[in-house]
């Protein structure tokens, strides 16, 4: 199958949060790995790692105070679940990756890793009641909560439908299943790589699958997103894969000459064709 046949990765719920956090963390501290293989067929939704080299982020989003050198995220969509059966298979990938990274003398502390369980719905076959907790449940904020567990020392559960309308809360807003946070996390979420911001057309689309009812119509999203990200790049990226004849229909002869000396737009022309058009004006 040539490359050409070869049927294009869609792009869902979990590719974009991760791709998200990359930017998110881009130049930062930390190193976001998205789709790791921890054991075929089985992925790890995204790794963050600590990096010795990069500058920390100014303000992080509500739960990733707690970030450590190791960081394993599951993450559940719109139409998942956080359920027990998740959280189990997210502390296998905790052990399997802790394995994999460790010198095969020792493992490496458990204080180093930190496991992360996102959600964009409250979980509430996993949580219960928010006004009656399990004893090992503690409520650390809005949309922040700790489970405690002999496995791994604690999981962090966060809830993106949630969190805090605040600032550094914008990328969550994104994923919150919400219209309004949609709306919110567009216009206060910072792009590190401007490039990243077309991941916004993705994930509007993803909401319109999901029939969440977005008082942003698509005309208004292309009007003020779409038309200005265009405009943002450099004129060679905008032009990139058209056609010069295409390009040339846009505009009429005379705009088409304009900027040219009389010596490049007579070049092609033959002499008898030049003294043709002479006589005509004569």
């Amino acid at each position: 199958m040539s490359e050409i046949d070869k049927p294009k990765k869609v792009i869902q719920w979990h590719d974009l949060i991760g791709l998200n956090l990359i930017d998110l963390f881009k130049g930062s501290n930390f190193e976001v790995k998205t789709e790791q293989n921890m054991s075929t067929p089985q992925y790890l939704d995204v790794l963050i790692i600590s990096k010795s080299t990069g500058k920390p982020l100014d303000k992080l989003p509500d739960g990733f105070e707690f970030l450590k050198d190791y960081n394993i995220l599951t993450y559940k969509s719109l139409n998942e679940s956080l359920n027990k059966w998740a959280i189990a298979e997210v502390i296998g990938h905790y052990v399997s990756y802790r394995k994999k990274i460790s010198p095969k003398e020792k493992l490496l502390p458990e204080s180093r890793f930190q496991v992360y369980a996102v959600s964009t719905s409250y979980p509430q076959k996993l949580l219960g009641s928010e006004k009656n907790f399990e004893k090992e449940v503690k409520k650390i904020k809005a949309g922040v909560y700790k489970i405690s567990s002999p496995l791994v020392g604690s999981i962090i559960i966060l809830v993106l439908s949630q969190m805090a309308l605040q600032e550094q809360n914008a990328l969550w807003q994104l994923f919150s299943g919400k219209a309004s946070g949609f709306e919110y996390g567009d216009v206060h979420y910072q792009w590190h790589e401007p490039a990243d911001k077309s991941l916004l057309r993705l994930l509007y689309q993803l909401y319109l699958k999901e029939e969440i009812d977005m008082s942003y119509t698509f005309e208004e999203f292309h009007r003020d997103y779409t038309m200005p990200f265009i405009e943002s790049l450099p004129m060679e990226v905008r032009l990139k894969g058209i056609p010069p004849d295409e390009m040339f229909k846009q505009f009429s002869p005379s705009e088409r000459l304009q900027g040219l000396a009389p010596s490049e737009r007579l070049q092609g022309l033959t002499r008898d064709e030049i003294e043709a058009y002479l006589q005509k004006l004569k």
